[in-house]
């Protein structure tokens, strides 16, 4: 439905609380691709709910406004515009209260999937698990948790090292999720994984995206923990549900890598006395798929470069963005 004739920006009638969302996105106080896109539907459902619209026209403009302003914040992690085209894919209706309910349901279907997709992947990736194994972890990952934590639910006794994952040290999150399940942690600094590759039964990681070639984009040093795993024979899984799997690619699109702020690497004080270097911060980096052994989703699991098949069942050949203006 067109927006002509509708007064003002409707990015002015963005209510407050998904700006509020946007901004813990952007700072990664909201982090992990389930977390992201649950917290973007429902944000959604806030604007939905908050809007003073006097037209279907108006409100879904105002629905398009939010999801942009929430699409804008994270150009790497591809759950987030997922999680924005299932709520208003299927956003219908002639009158302003339909639509509203429209977008509640939406909204509730797309979170009550993301809680039981998490559980279903958790289930498949145990199966690669043994009693007695030691993972390695890279970054914070709920897949990868959900994995190990059915695994220890079925009587498994697992060891990890977990990097510690500079800069933000998301290797700290993982530690303390994975002692609370139990598991006996070490934590190593990121340039000892190969020193520990010896020790280690499976590398696990998670993934902001996947591309339908089967590469994964993940946090900057996944690439290269990936390359001495396969040196050392030691199998890499990826554990993603299928929302962080990236349709563009089917298009031909690049992913975008996104670039932090360099005073996450060292504050203006330290780059002042040491000459003032050029920083570069890359959130993330991509592995292909050749040193990848396996993808573990909701729907089962599957080699890297099988994944296309699937992004095609879920997708189609490509996909558009119902955030920007018709």
């Amino acid at each position: 439905m067109a927006d002509h004739g509708i007064d003002g920006d409707p990015a002015d009638r963005v209510v407050e609380d998904v700006h509020r969302v946007a901004e813990d996105i952007g700072t990664m106080e909201i982090r992990g691709a389930a977390t992201i896109a649950d917290a973007a539907a429902r944000a959604l459902g806030t604007q939905a709910e908050s809007s003073t619209a006097e037209t279907p026209a108006e409100f879904r403009a105002e629905l398009r406004a939010a999801a942009r302003v929430l699409y804008d914040t994270r150009p790497t992690a591809v759950s987030l515009p997922n999680a924005l085209r299932y709520v208003l894919q299927d956003v219908d209706g002639d009158t302003i209260g339909q639509l509203r309910a429209s977008v509640r349901a939406s909204v509730s279907e797309f979170c009550d999937r993301l809680d039981t997709a998490q559980n279903d992947l958790g289930r498949v990736g145990a199966h690669r698990l043994r009693d007695g194994d030691t993972v390695m972890t890279h970054c914070h990952s709920t897949d990868v948790l959900a994995c190990v934590e059915t695994a220890v639910e079925q009587g498994k006794s697992l060891s990890a090292f977990v990097k510690e994952t500079r800069p933000r040290n998301q290797g700290h999150i993982t530690a303390e999720a994975l002692s609370e399940m139990g598991v006996d942690v070490t934590l190593i600094v990121d340039s000892a994984a190969r020193r520990y590759l010896d020790d280690t039964d499976h590398v696990l990681v998670g993934a902001d995206s996947i591309a339908a070639d089967g590469s994964v984009i993940n946090k900057i040093g996944t690439s290269g923990l990936a390359v001495n795993a396969r040196d050392r024979g030691v199998p890499i899984v990826c554990a993603a549900q299928t929302i962080k799997l990236h349709p563009d690619t089917l298009t031909g699109h690049i992913v975008d890598i996104e670039m932090r702020d360099e005073t996450e690497i060292v504050d203006e004080a330290t780059a002042a006395e040491i000459g003032d270097p050029t920083v570069l911060n890359p959130a993330f980096d991509v592995t292909p798929p050749r040193y990848v052994d396996a993808i573990v989703t909701e729907r089962g699991q599957f080699p890297p470069e099988s994944i296309v098949t699937l992004m095609r069942d879920l997708f189609g050949e490509g996909t558009d963005e119902p955030w920007q203006e018709p």
